[in-house]
């Protein structure tokens, strides 16, 4: 098991150096024909798959390893500490905070990959024609509007925009107001 969890984090490491280089130096390759992104989306779902299998299977394994070198089950077995004459006492008990690490630090590799699935699914063709339907449906609506070319030369003073106009609405005190307008009030249409 710890050999089959140190084989995953050396290929993810050479893989996640390799997805860099074409990322960076490579982005039009990666784009054609949507195949990178695809690739990409499936060995990221392989290797989130392996950091689990992996990491579980090596937390089995410490724990193996845990009992195995148990200093008091040692000293059962050995046949020299079994004699009554004889004091077999652990010095120390052993350090496993660095395997403690490694197991933690493998779950979160998994977290990590699987969390990344997301992103990668994002750059797939499959994201991007849900976003395709929704702008097509956009495009449809937004067609229904067509209004033409806007004359700039009907906003000034003998355009429509110079008329004051009475709406009917009545003030706080029950006089009529009035709303006029002296000018138009967006200039996003000028040059």
């Amino acid at each position: 098991s710890a050999e089959f969890f140190v084989t995953i984090a050396v290929f993810a490491f050479l893989y996640s150096l390799a997805a860099t280089v074409v990322y960076i130096f490579f982005q039009n390759k990666y784009r054609e024909n949507n195949r990178g992104p695809l690739i990409d989306f499936i060995v990221t779902v392989v290797f989130s798959f392996l950091w689990l299998v992996g990491s579980s299977a090596w937390a089995k394994g410490l724990s193996d390893v845990k009992i195995a070198t148990d200093p008091d089950e040692v000293l059962l077995l050995m046949s020299a500490c079994k004699q009554q004459s004889n004091k077999c006492l652990p010095v120390r008990s052993p350090v496993m905070s660095s395997l403690n690490t490694s197991v933690v630090f493998g779950f979160l590799n998994f977290i990590l990959w699987a969390g990344n699935i997301w992103f990668v699914f994002k750059e797939t063709g499959w994201h991007s024609s849900g976003q395709r339907h929704a702008a097509d449906t956009m495009e449809k609506q937004s067609s229904g509007y067509n209004q033409g070319g806007y004359n700039q030369d009907s906003y000034g003073p003998a355009g429509g925009y110079n008329q004051p106009g009475s709406y009917g609405q009545v003030g706080d005190y029950g006089q009529p107001q009035s709303y006029g307008q002296s000018g138009p009030t967006s200039f996003a249409n000028q040059i």
